[in-house]
C-alpha cells in the first residue's frame, strides 16, 4: 500500500498460525453460532408473544438476549469466512464501524446486566413499591439509557482512532478489530487514548459491576433474614442465573480490558475473546432458563399450542 500510516485495508491474522488446521474450527463454531442465534431468538420469541412474561425482569432478559445476538454477529460471521478464506482482508472503514458497534453493544450488556441487578434489588428487598419503582415507564427508561450512553460514549473514540497514524504495518494479530492489536499498530502518541479507555472501562464496565455487586449485598442480606427456608431459597434460585451471566460476562472483560494489554500474550486475549464472542453467547440461554421455572413452563406452553396448530395443519 502507497500510504501505511492511513491504510485503506487491515489484514487480520485470526487462526493463520494454525495453518490449514484452522478449517477444522469452521463447523464447530458456526454449530455453536446458531445455536446461540437461535436460543437467544426463541427467548425473545417467547418474551414477546406471552403475556405472563411481559414483566421488568424479563424486559431486561429481552434486551440482554438480543445484544448477545447482535455482539456475536459483529464478530463471529466474519471470524467464520476468514477461516475458509485465504486473504483475510478488512477495510480500513469496515474495521472502524467493527470497533464501534462491537464495544458499544458489549458496554450496553453490562449496563442491562446492572438493571437486571437493580430489578431484583427492588423486587427483594422492597417488594410493596415494586409495581411504582419499576414501572413499565422507568424500565424503558433504565433501557434506553443503557442503549444511548454507550453508543454516543463510543463515537469519539473511534474517530480518534481513524485519526491515527498506522505506521507499523497493517497486520491486526486477532479475528476481529480489537482495540489493543489496533494500537500497537499506531506510532502515534497514545498515552492519552490509554487514559480515556481506562475511564470508558470504569464508566461501563467497573461502575455496572460495582452497582451489581451493591444490590446483590443487599439482596444477601434481606434474604438471610426470611423465615422461611423455602423462601430463601427461592430468592436466591431467581437471582442465580442472573450472577452466573455476571461471572461470566465481568471476569472476561475484566481480563482483557481492564488490565494493561501489555499483561497478556495475543494468543491469550484470542482465546478469551473467542470464548466471550462464541462460547458465552451459546450457553446464556441455558443458564438464563434452565433455573427458571416460569420460563420453562412458558416455554413448554408454546411448544405445545405450535404442536397442535402444526397436528391441525
Amino acid at each position: 500500500m502507497a500510504n501505511l500510516s492511513h491504510p485503506s485495508e487491515f489484514i487480520l491474522l485470526g487462526f493463520s498460525p494454525l495453518g490449514e488446521l484452522q478449517i477444522l474450527l469452521y463447523g464447530p463454531f458456526l454449530v455453536l453460532y446458531l445455536l446461540a442465534f437461535i436460543g437467544n431468538t426463541v427467548i425473545i420469541i417467547t418474551i414477546f408473544v406471552d403475556t405472563h412474561l411481559h414483566t421488568p425482569m424479563y424486559f431486561f432478559l429481552g434486551n440482554f438476549s438480543l445484544l448477545e445476538i447482535l455482539v456475536t454477529m459483529t464478530a463471529v460471521p466474519r471470524m467464520l469466512s476468514d477461516l475458509l478464506a485465504p486473504h483475510k482482508v478488512i477495510s480500513f472503514t469496515g474495521c472502524m464501524v467493527q470497533f464501534y458497534f462491537y464495544f458499544s453493544l458489549g458496554s450496553t450488556s453490562f449496563l442491562i446486566l446492572s438493571d437486571m441487578a437493580l430489578d431484583r434489588f427492588v423486587a427483594i428487598c422492597h417488594p410493596l413499591h415494586y409495581g411504582t419503582l419499576m414501572s413499565g415507564a422507568v424500565c424503558a427508561q433504565l433501557a434506553g439509557a443503557a442503549w444511548a450512553t454507550p453508543f454516543l460514549a463510543m463515537v469519539p473514540t473511534v474517530f480518534s482512532r481513524v485519526h491515527l497514524n498506522y505506521c507499523h504495518g497493517n497486520v491486526i494479530n486477532h479475528f476481529f478489530c480489537d482495540n489493543a492489536p489496533l494500537l500497537q499498530l499506531s506510532c502515534s502518541d497514545t498515552r492519552l487514548l490509554g487514559s480515556w479507555d481506562l475511564v470508558m472501562a470504569l464508566a461501563f464496565v467497573l461502575s455496572s459491576f460495582l452497582v451489581t455487586l451493591v444490590s446483590y449485598g443487599y439482596i444477601v442480606s434481606t434474604v438471610l433474614r426470611l423465615p422461611s427456608a423455602s423462601g430463601r431459597q427461592k430468592a436466591f434460585s431467581t437471582c442465580g442465573s442472573h450472577l452466573t451471566l455476571v461471572f461470566i460476562g465481568y471476569s472476561s472483560t475484566i481480563f482483557l480490558y481492564v488490565r494493561p494489554g501489555k499483561a497478556h500474550s495475543a494468543e491469550v486475549n484470542k482465546t478469551v475473546a473467542l470464548v466471550t464472542s462464541v462460547l458465552t453467547p451459546f450457553l446464556n440461554p441455558f443458564i438464563l432458563t434452565l433455573r427458571n421455572e416460569t420460563f420453562k413452563a412458558v416455554l413448554r406452553g408454546q411448544m405445545q399450542r405450535l404442536k397442535g396448530l402444526l397436528q391441525v395443519s
